[in-house]
């Protein structure tokens, strides 16, 4: 059974590999050299040519990055490098909970650490070729900390509560395990935008203005309680646009970028913001946190079931039944389960980002939206005709031509 788990774990991560490089070769034949009819009103022939630019550097980098991640993961597999990191740890201690938090923390600083020379070169080489990085080296290697710093302030205490519980609670782990995480999740969509956002960003209140009273107007009209409009510094990393909705009940936050206030006109930001109210309005924030706790528990439920196996651990060279070494096994195990899973979320994704265009259109008007989502694409390069198997795998969001063309039929 061990042979068998460890053969199974070698070839769904080969596959994987396989699989994500032939979605990017289908993305990158579905480019066309010249610009193609839709794009007129979107780009001109000199942006168009910066975007093609554009998506073959991040191509190439990604390319290189994904090839050494997949060596070095084969490399861990094949010489057991999993389970001899479990026997080195174990020389420090047999604590269970102490040894996977040490466990996850050394897998963890290890792969930032090979994934650090390639989001440098995004950043400061790519990102700075085509004008869209801000970020300073402080900015960055602030980043770098605070994220670490949450990994364990938070992480730690959590990761180290469900192990517990796994080695504690026998069958009924997962259920104490999913209440928790439902309750972690709950917590965090609620006050993501007013405790941890901020450590990153800044944000203040909109001041007063035409922009303020016409969202205000607007929202006054929609029937929906403005509790919190902010701006958001984005400017202070990149030159790239956006707005979101975060949190529920009286915690919901609007945010803006500052660099949508200066790209786009009063009329295409209420309209931005209507989308987003859209999504609020129809429900879709609580659907995904309703789907997203789902499937936590089912994860937990196989976990319960799977990782008190020993042959898990075994499989990756462990000498002895091990949660944290187990759970990799699992995670690879699972994936073409979490590429389904995805796909899935990813269609009803879609399906709602066109209910929230729609809304925005029925409650105030299409064209400033259609006008707002060519200005995002052509400010942030996007793509505007990926290939359809990639958007099905990967798109959260259609693609804009999809949006503009549900626009203006509907």
């Amino acid at each position: 059974m061990t042979q068998f788990i460890y053969i199974t774990i070698i070839a769904i991560t080969a596959i994987d590999f396989v699989f994500e490089k032939f979605l990017d070769y289908l993305n990158d034949k579905a480019k066309s050299p010249d610009m193609p009819p839709e794009a007129e009103g979107i780009y001109d022939a000199e942006r168009y040519s910066k975007w093609l630019a554009y998506d073959k550097a991040n191509g190439r980098v990604g390319v290189i990055s994904s090839s050494i991640s997949i060596l070095l993961s084969l490399a861990m597999l094949i010489f057991g490098g999993f389970g001899w990191l479990d026997i080195q740890l174990r020389e420090i201690t047999e604590q269970p909970v102490l040894l996977a938090l040490l466990y996850f923390a050394v897998i963890g600083f290890a792969s930032s650490l090979i994934s650090l020379p390639f989001s440098l070169y995004s950043t400061f080489v790519i990102e700075e070729k085509f004008g869209f990085n801000k970020t300073t080296i402080k900015t960055f290697i602030l980043d770098m900390f605070k994220g670490a710093a949450l990994a364990i302030i938070i992480g730690g205490p959590l990761g180290g509560l469900i192990v517990w519980l796994f080695y504690e609670l026998g069958d009924v782990f997962w259920i104490v395990a999913w209440i928790i995480m439902t309750a972690f999740s709950v917590f965090m969509t609620m006050f993501a935008a007013t405790l941890i956002m901020p450590i990153f960003n800044k944000f203040t209140p909109l001041e007063e203005g035409e922009l303020r009273t016409a969202i205000e107007t607007y929202c006054e009209k929609a029937g929906f309680k403005l509790n919190r409009l902010f701006v958001m510094d984005g400017s202070k990393r990149s030159a790239k646009s956006n707005a979101f909705f975060s949190g529920l009940g009286p915690k919901k936050t609007i945010a803006l970028y500052d660099t949508l206030i200066e790209q786009q006109s009063t009329e295409e930001i209420v309209a931005v913001l209507a989308h987003e109210i859209g999504h609020y309005k129809k429900q879709h924030t609580r659907q995904s946190l309703v789907l997203s706790i789902l499937q936590t528990g089912a994860m937990l439920f196989l976990l319960g079931v799977f990782l008190r196996r020993p042959e898990f651990s075994l499989a990756l060279g462990a000498n002895e039944m091990s949660f944290h070494v187990g759970i990799i096994a699992f995670g690879i195990i699972f994936s073409p389960i979490s590429t389904l899973i995805g796909i899935g979320m990813n269609i009803l994704s879609r399906k709602n980002e066109f209910e929230a265009d729609a809304y925005a259109r029925d409650t105030f008007a299409g064209e400033p939206l259609a006008s707002a989502l060519k200005k995002l694409t052509a400010e942030n390069l996007g793509n505007l005709k990926p290939h359809p198997a990639y958007v099905f795998v990967h798109y959260s969001h259609p693609p804009v031509l999809k949006r503009l063309e549900r626009l203006v039929k509907s």
